[in-house]
């Protein structure tokens, strides 16, 4: 369970709630122009763009839940169950499996419009990342400086709405969420996906009307969390299996300056990574641990 949310003000602001019962030890990641992407079925660009974001790290391969490159494009997956569809191998495409999609769309494209085309030639296949990592079913958000877009493959093959809303969250399929938002009279408090997606465009959209383009980076960044504050998951209120579905995190990028802000369950403390503070031309991963633990400044 997760939501993201994306929105213009001034800079273009992206980010989500990660809602799992557990961590994969996951960490902000770089990976700059020249790391040797390698994908199953398509060739990789000799050199890339840059991009920052949550990844787990297995087996030397990025696995993004999110990031935005440095032309300030940015992506995120959200957990689909029941309603995403991979299909097989298909000569004549562009066979991309779920895992490697985001760095596929990140690393040759600096615009939604330019993703719209990449997406045309796409398969997004069945394929799993290894036998101790299947498949997740997921759809995608996408966001730049010239919009937003929903990325569903579903059975009746791929489909790609334009979202205006700035927000996705799970099930069910994005055209009945928006269909949910324009039937609905009142807003549901519980944590289902389809209460928090209307929370969420709800709160989007009064929030920004305190924003009037003028504010610090710093009341920005605070306003995209408090936004997100309003969908999160406290632990107890969700069992699954004997565990707490909570959120992990949640994360704000400024998309137009490449800095990743983050705060975790038991660390509200905003910590910020900059990706133009590494090198941009090298050929490796860097990668920073989440900073979780509780922090307390004292005043007297």
């Amino acid at each position: 369970m997760c939501t993201a949310i994306s929105y213009r003000s001034g800079d273009l602001y992206f980010g989500r709630n990660l809602d799992l019962e557990y961590s994969y030890d996951e960490r902000v990641t770089i990976t700059p122009r020249n790391f040797p992407l390698k994908f199953r079925h398509v060739p990789a660009p000799a050199k890339g763009y840059a991009m920052i974001g949550m990844a787990f790290v297995q087996d030397g391969c990025p696995l993004y839940y999110e990031a935005t490159n440095e032309k300030g494009l940015s992506m995120a997956g959200l957990n689909f169950p029941g309603n995403a569809d991979y299909k097989p191998y298909a000569e004549g495409f562009d066979n991309v499996a779920p895992f490697e999609f985001i760095p596929w769309v990140l690393s040759q494209c600096e615009t939604v419009g330019q993703a719209k085309v990449l997406l045309s030639r796409i398969n997004l296949i069945k394929e799993d990342f290894s036998g101790s990592l299947p498949a997740t079913p997921l759809h995608w958000m996408i966001s730049g400086s010239d919009g937003s877009i929903v990325v569903e493959s579903v059975k009746e093959g791929l489909k790609i709405y334009d979202n205006k809303v700035g927000v996705l969250t799970n099930n069910p399929p994005f055209d009945i969420q928006l269909w949910n938002l324009e039937s609905s009279k009142f807003l549901p408090g519980d944590l289902s996906s389809e209460s928090r997606f209307l929370r969420a465009e709800f709160t989007l959209r009064n929030a920004l009307g305190a924003m009037d383009g003028k504010d610090s980076e710093a009341c920005r960044v605070s306003q995209f969390f408090h936004i997100l504050g309003n969908v999160a998951m406290v632990k107890g209120c969700r069992p699954v299996n004997g565990k707490y579905m909570h959120t992990i995190y949640s994360c704000c990028c400024n998309a137009s300056r490449g800095i990743f802000y983050y705060t975790t369950y038991d660390n509200s403390r905003i910590t910020a990574v900059d990706m133009h503070r590494e090198n941009l031309d090298g050929d490796s991963l860097t990668s920073y641990g989440l900073v979780s633990g509780p922090q307390f400044l004292e005043q007297n």
